[in-house]
C-alpha cells in the first residue's frame, strides 16, 4: 500500500478514537447512573458498547496493526508443541521440590539469623 493511500485511509483517526473515548466513558457513566436497574440489563449495554468502540478502534491505524499481531500470534499459537501429561507432571513435581528446598533453606537462614540477632540482643 503506498504511502499516499495510507495517509487517507487514517488520516481521521484521531476523530475515531476521541468517539471511541467518548462512547466508553458514556458507557461506565450510564453504568454508574443506571446503577439501579438489573445488572443484566447493564451488562449488556456495557457489551454492546464495547463492541462498537472495538469496532471503530479497529478501524483506525493502530488497529489495524492490533489485528495483524493477533492474526500473527494466532499462527505463532499453531507452531508450539506443548508438552505430553508425563513431562507435564515431571516438571509440576520438579518445581515443586525446587520451592520446598528454598522454603527449607530460607526457613533455616531466617532462624539462624533470628537465633544469632537474640544472641547478640541477649
Amino acid at each position: 500500500m503506498s504511502a499516499v493511500l495510507q495517509d487517507k485511509e487514517f488520516r481521521l483517526d484521531w476523530l475515531k478514537w476521541i468517539i471511541t473515548l467518548a462512547l466508553g466513558s458514556a458507557a461506565i457513566y450510564a453504568n454508574w447512573y443506571y446503577s439501579a436497574e438489573s445488572a443484566l440489563y447493564r451488562v449488556i449495554g456495557l457489551l454492546l458498547a464495547l463492541v462498537v468502540c472495538a469496532l471503530i478502534a479497529s478501524r483506525t491505524k493502530h488497529g489495524v496493526a492490533a489485528i495483524d499481531l493477533a492474526m500473527g500470534s494466532r499462527t505463532e499459537w499453531r507452531k508450539v508443541i506443548w508438552p505430553t501429561a508425563e513431562e507435564r507432571n515431571q516438571t509440576t513435581l520438579i518445581v515443586v521440590a525446587v520451592i520446598i528446598i528454598t522454603a527449607l533453606i530460607l526457613w533455616g537462614i531466617d532462624s539462624l539469623l533470628s537465633w544469632l540477632a537474640s544472641i547478640i540482643m541477649g
